[in-house]
């Protein structure tokens, strides 16, 4: 009795240990698997910090500011061709809504580029719907100067195309004064139509 006391005892005691010696294993396994998470993050972190700090430090040229209209759907098509007519604009690109499936139905603009001398900006249809636009609305606060020395006739070339007129432009110039013309385009821009600034002598 005493043997078989004395060899459950060992085995126990063997269980026991091989018990104690897992335990320790995954004991440093988890602790190093943390140590090793914890300096990738730090690393990662430490990088992400350098990558940021020299994407500042380099040097960034813009090519081009276009400022972009939105019109409500669908009226975009109408105020480009207002655009064209009113102020002689050119259609660079255009860019029409793929997802309007009928035939039948206009298709609505994403984008239309128009330049008119050496400016260019963008006419866009905008929609409800549509949650990826940056605006939500068709409002502005916009006001556009063109510049040239027919103040005169690019007044009434616009009013003839549907432009109001809220300044009208007066013949003369008055002490080097610039002549000027408001107009509301029928999409509720503000346009100012001047005469170029005369340098001083």
């Amino acid at each position: 009795f005493l043997q078989l006391l004395s060899k459950i005892h060992l085995a126990f005691s063997l269980f026991l240990s091989v018990l104690l010696l897992r335990f320790l294993l995954l004991y440093v396994f988890v602790f190093s698997l943390l140590g090793f998470c914890s300096e990738t993050m730090a690393e990662e972190a430490h990088n992400g910090g350098v990558a940021e700090k020299e994407a500042t430090q380099v040097a960034v040229v813009f090519t081009a500011v276009k400022p972009q209209l939105f019109v409500k759907a669908p009226k975009a098509k109408d105020a480009v061709q207002f655009y064209k007519n009113a102020f002689g604009a050119e259609e660079v690109g255009r860019v029409n809504n793929p997802k309007r499936k009928a035939e039948q139905e206009t298709p609505l603009i994403l984008s239309v580029e128009l330049k008119i001398g050496s400016f260019f900006f963008i006419v866009s249809d905008l929609t409800e719907e549509d949650s990826t636009a940056p605006v939500k609305t068709a409002t502005t606060g916009s006001v556009f100067c063109l510049e040239t020395e027919k103040v005169i006739s690019a007044e009434a070339k616009a009013i003839t195309a549907g432009a109001i007129a809220e300044i009208r432009a007066e013949d003369g110039d008055a002490d080097g004064a610039r002549i000027g013309s408001k107009l509301i385009d029928p999409y509720g821009n503000v346009w100012l139509i001047c005469t170029p600034v005369k340098e001083s002598e």
